[in-house]
């Protein structure tokens, strides 16, 4: 491991300037007022601006201003709601189940006006103790109101000083991500390679890039002063995201079948070499992407382009001893992978280029309708009124919450803790829409409790002075905040740590009493929020076929604008949409299977051939996009009417899956057997090509031909193959079988 590479990316990253800016909006309006004496005041300012930063999630500047401004809003109301129930038991658990039930129901819009309903939940748990009264709970409010501005006006004045620093930061680390991918696919080419394991890794990779992708888009298109801009940072940040994303398609594309290729080659060293090039790329994703965040020019070298030079001579060797007619045709996909692999350092070199902001071409422009890659954020109130049915994940998961928040106030009553509070935030924070999701941060808060208290425990062991615990307490905060978002278990143990120390720096004489009931509640909340998810359960297995449908609608519409170059026209800017779109859907489906894996064993029904099915779409996705890098050159040159019929079976098969899963028969076509002329074709040129090898003849316009054409029609016969697959696997997973009327027969994937 690169210790330096891995210190540049965490300190240049979003996620560790996000938490210096939470901690000192945190810390400073206590440390400030304490020094006037007014150190409980100074907590209640300090809270506020914790409730407003919990608001302020990554994206364009103009919804995070009215994000945090909303929640702003919330909890000043919250606030107040929640101080003048405080005096009547009942009445308080009425506010608790409604409030809790309301604010979940947010989260049906998006994750910021989740964040917003989060933020309200805070303030609600944390003031349910405070015991002001009259004129005091709209004093609280107030400095609540006080702490929520300040970190606002904190918040965006560091970001009108740095205007393009939070988005180079996630474009940097959506760069990042796209190694990581190429990373786990050059696992592909180790000889004894898990294929399964491998593929859902790297869907798994291929979401984290789809989600960095969409909140870089959002960030960019959303914000004018980058649309319109005319500096050579805002069009050097457009030109970058353009070049990822076309990079990212690039880095999908399948060129060869891996079973086939370890059988042919295992053994020799052309594939060590083919991997140790992806890896020299991954590197130099890992230099631009920290370089970006960083603000920075990457470092060029020419390691990568000596090592590919090494890599055309060693293949080119490697062929000419080799070569022979019955692995002719594996030769050509392998030089296939070579080429994609130039092509692929040529537009590595061209990010490393685009880095230098002053160079990216002052005619770069969007397209007119680039407001059609971004999602809708409309706050619809029909919305709400259309999700309150069981039906919906998020209705349910407001239920859940409710139930949840209102049993960990009556257990808390009941038991007569002191510190209850601290049951209701474990709940309200272990508690997600998703079973997986709650049962690993259930695990992950116990466990980081517990770690935590022992480690908070230690430190002041270690630490004996006023002055050094707190500047460790700072350090734990921003330890907390850094990896809140993407190591909770990380998070919470440092989150632990730094809460022992603050209590202690407050009470130390109640210090143990602390320790005890902290673990007591995080306990207790943990069982509550754990039994609850099986009271009102959202079972993956109930929304799976949505999301294989939407996959399948989204993949044929992928394909159908590749396809259209190779038959009557170019692709246009659609494909690029169609891709976006296709790659979203298909990230959905992967995540929606990954979180099934955690479910019990009774609620994953047919999960082989799931996996079968998500990886079926993985590749089909890849052949499309091979085909598009294809038809920038070599449509025009080869495009053909014999295309039509396979492409037409082919929409017509991904039509026919669709069919089986909503268990329609009435929409299920024959498939023809469409695919004899391509094959046809293939064939005679490789034969021509065979005898050409026997005759000594190496450069004709046969290889010309064969080089450029077959993989084309490969991809074609592949997708034809794998929509067939398609098809029978939904049968089974369905065990749909449809009526023959009339004698018609089936489709050949489903009748065999």
């Amino acid at each position: 491991m690169d210790y330096i590479k891995e210190y540049r990316q965490f300190v240049t990253s979003y996620y560790f300037n996000e938490a210096i800016r939470i901690t000192v909006g945190i810390t400073f309006p206590s440390i400030v007022l304490s020094y006037f004496g007014e150190l409980e005041t100074g907590l209640i300012v300090s809270l506020g601006a914790l409730c407003v930063s919990a608001a302020d999630i990554p994206g364009p500047i103009s919804e995070r201003r009215s994000g945090m401004f909303a929640a702003l809003a919330l909890i000043f109301c919250v606030d107040l709601i929640t101080g003048f129930a405080h005096t009547n038991q009942w009445i308080t658990g009425v506010v608790i189940c409604s409030l809790s039930f309301s604010l979940g129901m947010l989260g049906v819009y998006n994750a910021r006006t989740n964040a917003v309903g989060f933020a309200g939940l805070l303030v609600m748990v944390l003031t349910l103790y405070h015991k002001a009264t009259g004129w005091g709970v709209v004093e609280d409010g107030l400095y609540l109101l006080f702490g929520g501005l300040w970190y606002i006006g904190l918040s965006l004045l560091l970001n009108g000083a740095r205007p393009y620093r939070v988005i180079q930061q996630a474009l940097g680390d959506c760069i990042i991500s796209i190694g990581d991918y190429l990373k786990t696919r050059s696992y592909f080419y180790s000889e004894g390679v898990d294929y399964d394991k491998t593929y859902s890794n790297l869907m798994l990779q291929q979401q984290k890039v789809q989600d960095k992708q969409i909140l870089v888009r959002e960030m960019l298109f959303k914000s004018r002063n980058i649309v319109k801009s005319v500096t050579t940072t805002g069009r050097g940040l457009l030109v970058l995201f353009i070049e990822s994303v076309d990079l990212f398609e690039k880095a999908n594309a399948t060129f060869y079948n891996y079973e086939s290729m370890h059988k042919r080659f295992d053994g020799t060293t052309i594939l060590p070499h083919f991997q140790k090039v992806i890896l020299s790329m991954v590197d130099e994703l890992y230099e631009i992407g920290v370089s970006i965040q960083g603000g920075s020019r990457s470092r060029v070298t020419r390691d990568l382009n000596e090592e590919m030079r090494g890599l055309k001579t060693h293949f080119d060797t490697f062929v000419n001893r080799h070569r022979n007619a019955d692995n002719l045709e594996a030769l050509i996909n392998m030089r296939k992978i070579l080429q994609s692999l130039e092509d692929m350092t040529l537009r590595l070199y061209t990010l490393h280029h685009y880095t230098r902001y002053d160079r990216v071409k002052p005619d770069i422009k969007l397209a007119d309708n680039y407001n059609s890659f971004l999602e809708k954020s409309d706050l619809d109130r029909d919305l709400i009124r259309e999700n309150l049915s069981l039906q919906s994940n998020t209705f349910r998961h407001a239920l859940r919450l409710s139930i949840a928040m209102t049993t960990g106030f009556v257990v808390a009553r009941l038991l007569q803790l002191e510190y209850s509070y601290w049951i209701l935030l474990t709940a309200m924070v272990i508690l997600k829409p998703t079973y997986s999701v709650t049962k690993q941060r259930n695990y992950q808060r116990v466990m980081g409790t517990v770690i935590g208290a022992l480690g908070g425990i230690g430190l002041l062991f270690l630490v004996d002075t006023p002055t050094a615990r707190f500047v460790v307490m700072i350090l734990l905060m921003i330890a907390t905040y850094s990896f809140m978002r993407t190591r909770y278990l990380i998070s919470v143990t440092f989150m632990t740590a730094y809460i022992m120390i603050l209590f202690f720096l407050l009470d130390s004489k109640n210090f143990h009493i602390v320790i005890e009931n902290r673990v007591l509640d995080t306990i207790i909340g943990s069982v509550i929020a754990f039994l609850t998810t099986y009271l009102i359960p959202s079972w993956e297995k109930k929304q799976v076929k949505t999301y294989m449908i939407t996959a399948l609608q989204k993949t044929a519409a992928y394909f159908a604008t590749v396809s259209r170059a190779y038959t009557n026209g170019d692709p246009d800017v659609s494909h690029k949409l169609s891709r976006k779109e296709a790659f979203v859907a298909q990230a959905n489906l992967s995540g929606t299977f990954q979180r099934m894996l955690s479910e019990p064993k009774s609620k994953r029904q047919h999960i082989k051939k799931l996996h079968k099915f998500v990886v079926m779409i993985f590749t089909i996705n890849s052949h499309i996009a091979t085909l598009a890098h294809y038809s920038k050159q070599l449509a025009p040159k080869y495009r053909s009417q014999h295309f039509e019929p396979v492409i037409a079976n082919i929409l017509q098969e991904l039509e026919n899956t669709v069919a089986i899963l909503s268990e329609d028969a009435t929409s299920i076509n024959p498939r023809a057997n469409d695919t004899k002329q391509l094959k046809s074709e293939v064939n005679q040129l490789l034969e021509r090509r065979k005898l050409e090898l026997e005759q000594g003849l190496l450069n004709t316009e046969t290889r010309i031909k064969l080089a450029e054409l077959k993989p084309i029609i490969d991809q074609f016969l592949l997708i034809s193959r794998a929509t067939g697959d398609l098809n029978t696997i939904a049968a089974e997973i369905t065990e749909f079988k449809p009526a023959a009327e009339d004698n018609a027969p089936l489709p050949l994937s489903v009748a065999s």
